[in-house]
């Protein structure tokens, strides 16, 4: 099922997450020197590799420890930033009007990072390269999740049903999590979106935003 939006009331416009939408798509572009179809090029060298950060804790450069962030903002091909693009954008508003636009971006930049660690931890001796998005909007998710259970999504499953129906919150979510624990995707860091979504749990379970923000949860 891709998510389409969701019923979300009028509220203030989502700055941090439109910015975030733009630098992801400016990265891309520029990273194929403005080719929409061609090879990384420009930040070829700021995916993260396990093996290289679990190199950094065994005495190796500190280098590599910057691309758990950078590798946050590349993308293999146009179709993994328009999935990532439009899971943010439905989910992220909320989330960001629940935290405030400032602890939205640090959360983001920490879910992110979570992500990247809970893949690391799992495939410690992988060369591969991990980039992407996924694991911080994960975060997103599994926040979403937690504050608004209820919410009916808008939702589109190609390629048999070519018409939108409404789903909530829960259902979709808690199959994403599923899939991501449960089916082994090939070229997927399903462990970085698991992890990813656990800390946007975490952290609304621990940092009660409706309180650290000082105004109520949006109700659904």
């Amino acid at each position: 099922m891709i998510p389409i939006r969701d019923e979300r009331d009028r509220g203030p416009f989502p700055y941090l997450t439109a910015t975030i939408v733009i630098l992801l798509a400016i990265v891309y572009f520029w990273d194929r020197n403005w080719n929409v179809f061609g090879p990384r090029y420009v930040f070829a060298d700021m995916a993260a590799r396990a093996v290289d950060i679990v190199s950094v804790f065994r005495g190796g450069l500190k280098e590599p420890l910057l691309t758990l962030f950078t590798s946050i903002f590349l993308h293999a091909n146009l179709a993994h930033i328009i999935g990532n693009v439009l899971f943010l954008w439905v989910f992220g508003p909320r989330v960001e009007h629940t935290f405030g636009p400032w602890r939205f971006m640090i959360y983001y930049l920490v879910w992110g990072l979570f992500a990247s660690v809970a893949q690391i931890f799992v495939m410690p001796n992988s060369g591969i390269p991990m980039l992407g998005a996924s694991g911080a909007i994960a975060g997103v998710m599994g926040s979403y999740l937690l504050l608004h259970p209820a919410a009916r999504i808008e939702v589109l499953v190609p390629p048999f049903i070519w018409f939108t129906f409404h789903v909530p919150a829960w259902l979709l979510l808690g199959m994403w999590f599923l899939i991501q624990i449960f089916v082994v995707q090939e070229g997927v860091a399903n462990w970085a979106h698991a992890g990813g979504f656990l800390a946007g749990m975490l952290t609304v379970m621990f940092l009660r935003p409706a309180r650290v923000v000082g105004r109520p949860v949006l109700k659904t």
